[in-house]
């Protein structure tokens, strides 16, 4: 019998994803990885605040998965991540914010630590298992000898855009048994099988406190101007702005202003009007290549620069192996530097993926 381990988070998808793979007959048992530790962040207790996959109400979580795994009868298993992850994930989210870039943490923490780190952990700590299980809502097969990755069937919900960092290695491995489901069937599973989840509600990001919580570092003042280098306002740290931003700037004028960019070496927020924010194209770089080993210099496809946005009709430009330029068939809108380009075919496969380097 097949052993799977899943990753289990404490909330209805990991859950649902855990039962669905015992009721195939697999032999299942559940792991969550704990990753805040002690921290002592008092502000980030505030009731108000967002849900987040990585924040102090952890322990809550992990008490919530030991449940999970009693009612379905599953061994289960707490993998302390909190060194690899402060390493790996939340000095590279530091680094980033801090020279003016939006970093992606939940795609780094995927293909490094969730499908990285835990399964290792789990293994080099006597944990016996040939696959290992989350409840990502995308959905991984086998084509001519190469594992791709494809959209969920629930394009609302798809989740293959935090995804495109696996490499082949860990892809051979990987169940992802909710991708061809949408969210209303995971949660009317869930309420069927008594799950007490079933109406949790989702994870909002990857930290729902104030980004300065993190950061832990002191104001740095500096101007916001426009365009022409006129100054119009200033700011106490550029890492408390986003491409795109509108709200927050404190600054009137004729129509709404959006945040075009962030000068670390001026230490400037730039911003401008609406139909400044809107690009043609971008420049990404350290590639990685998923469904396919390699591509065309030039090939039509769809691309997507967030999560949450519909695949855009693009045409791909290769500069090189590593490199890319993606030209959108219409403008976008706020397009942000580090934030990751997944790119698709039209069979909905993932063809590759980049960290966004430039845009014009």
């Amino acid at each position: 019998m097949t052993k799977v381990l899943v990753g289990l988070s404490g909330g209805v998808d990991s859950s649902v994803c855990a039962l669905i793979l015992k009721e195939q007959g697999y032999e299942v048992e559940g792991a969550t990885m704990a990753i805040w530790g002690d921290r002592d962040i008092k502000t980030s207790l505030n009731p108000e605040r967002k849900k987040g996959c990585f924040g102090p109400d952890e322990k809550e979580d992990i008490e919530e998965a030991r449940k999970i795994a009693q009612k379905l009868d599953i061994p289960y298993h707490v993998i302390d991540c909190q060194k690899e992850y402060e390493e790996i994930v939340l000095k590279y989210f530091k680094s980033e914010y801090l020279k003016g870039s939006t970093p992606n943490p939940c795609i780094r923490c995927n293909s490094l630590i969730k499908f990285g780190v835990l399964p290792r952990i789990a293994k080099n700590s006597g944990i016996e298992f040939d696959k290992f299980a989350t409840g990502h809502y995308a959905r991984i097969e086998k084509e001519n000898d190469r594992y791709v990755i494809k959209r969920g069937l629930a394009h609302n919900k798809d989740q293959s855009y935090f995804l495109y960092r696996l490499t082949q290695e860990q892809l051979k491995d990987i169940i992802l048994p909710l991708g061809n489901y949408t969210k209303d069937e995971i949660r009317e599973i869930a309420k069927r099988h008594g799950l007490e989840v079933a109406q949790k509600p989702d994870s909002q990001d990857f930290y729902g406190g104030d980004y300065n919580e993190l950061l832990d570092v002191k104001e740095k003042e500096g101007n916001i101007v426009d365009t022409k280098g006129n100054i119009l306002g200033v700011h106490k740290g550029i890492w408390n702005y986003t491409i795109g931003q509108r709200k927050g700037l404190k600054i009137s004028a004729s129509e709404p202003l959006y945040v075009l960019s962030l000068n670390k070496e001026r230490n400037e927020v730039v911003v401008g009007f609406l139909d400044e924010t809107f690009k043609k194209s971008l420049i990404a770089g350290d590639l990685n290549y998923v469904s396919y080993p390699d591509t065309e210099d030039e090939f039509r496809a769809f691309a997507k620069f967030r999560s949450t946005q519909m695949p855009q009709k693009v045409t791909v430009r290769k500069i090189n192996r590593d490199k890319i330029e993606i030209i959108f068939d219409e403008y976008q809108k706020s397009i942000a530097l580090g934030q990751s380009a997944v790119v698709y075919d039209s069979e909905e496969r993932v063809i590759l993926g980049g960290i966004i380097e430039s845009t014009k």
